[in-house]
């Protein structure tokens, strides 16, 4: 069975790595155009063009397949089935009907919930317990395609975007190699999704950074572990502007208005939230500066509480 593999960051790579480890005959990985970066707009390559030139894996780069060129060139690989995950780029028919047994994807969230390009991060935004990754055959509507089979795994109270990510690698990688192994068998299930019940995950932005501290204790962590790795929370402490890298409950109460600052413990700097609650900061980063915690960074420059 020829397979052409799609996708672009770390997850995808993992995704990767497992079927090629398989033995599945790999005939082209397409991934976005390499990206400039960082001051000097250095061009960077993907996780999953990493892997694949150095597995020795044909790459290509289409900036996107409304050209027909780019079409006819995946068509002329012949792929039987075509594997998507995490790609970035929105299929057109063109190349849904290009290979014979479909185009499967693997999205992280457990569908129909979560549709789109966040899944993971809203996820712990929207202050859920339970995620996991769904394999499911794609559509021209995002994220609608009939579902192959969906694994569960529950979300651990302070666990970050980027650590569930991590875990999710681990699990939709497994999941997609046993896909490959039971369409090759003829045995994969075909579930369609109820529509009624879909929400959605858009593409987060820098202006979701500031926190909020009206918010509860369970939002405002939420908030800070959803951020993680990007764009990160964000606050304003003493007149000081810190990304937040990790917020702490405590089971403390006062009287004093949201964001408040209340006091510099070893464990962090706590501050006033919504419902006369408290929250710690543990760990920040100030402009410029690298992260750390909280309580070693205000030691060295002291504030007034």
């Amino acid at each position: 069975m020829r397979i052409v593999f799609m996708g672009t960051p770390a997850i995808a790579a993992a995704c990767l790595r497992r079927i090629h480890e398989d033995g599945c005959d790999i005939v082209g990985v397409y991934t976005k155009p390499d990206t400039p970066k960082n001051r000097g707009m250095k061009l960077s390559v993907s996780e999953v063009k990493a892997y694949a030139q150095a597995a020795g894996l044909p790459v290509f780069q289409p900036a996107h397949f409304r050209d027909a060129a780019a079409v006819d060139e995946l068509r002329a690989l012949r792929p039987d089935l075509i594997l998507v995950v995490a790609y970035g780029r929105i299929l057109p028919r063109a190349v849904l009907d290009v290979p014979p047994l479909g185009c499967v994807n693997i999205h992280a969230s457990l569908l129909p919930a979560l549709r789109g390009s966040g899944p993971v991060q809203w996820a712990i935004l929207n202050g859920l317990d339970e995620t996991g990754v769904t394999a499911m055959y794609l559509a021209e509507e995002m994220d609608a395609g009939d579902m192959i089979e969906a694994r569960k795994t529950p979300i651990a109270p302070m666990e970050t975007s980027a650590e569930l990510m991590d875990r999710l690698a681990e699990i939709g990688a497994e999941l997609l190699s046993d896909t490959v192994r039971k369409i090759a068998a003829g045995t994969a299930g075909r579930t369609p999704q109820d529509a009624s019940r879909a929400t959605y995950a858009p593409m987060l932005t820098k202006g979701m950074a500031p926190v909020d501290w009206t918010g509860t204790p369970r939002e405002i962590v939420d908030h800070v572990r959803g951020l993680i790795p990007w764009p990160v929370a964000t606050a304003e402490l003493a007149g000081r502007r810190f990304k937040l890298h990790r917020v702490e409950y405590t089971n403390k109460t006062t009287a004093q208005p949201p964001g408040t600052l209340l006091a510099l413990t070893r464990e962090g700097l706590e501050v006033a939230c919504g419902g006369g609650a408290v929250v710690r900061v543990a760990q920040l980063q100030a402009e410029g500066g690298r992260r750390m915690a909280a309580a070693d960074y205000f030691r060295g420059h002291p504030i007034e509480l």
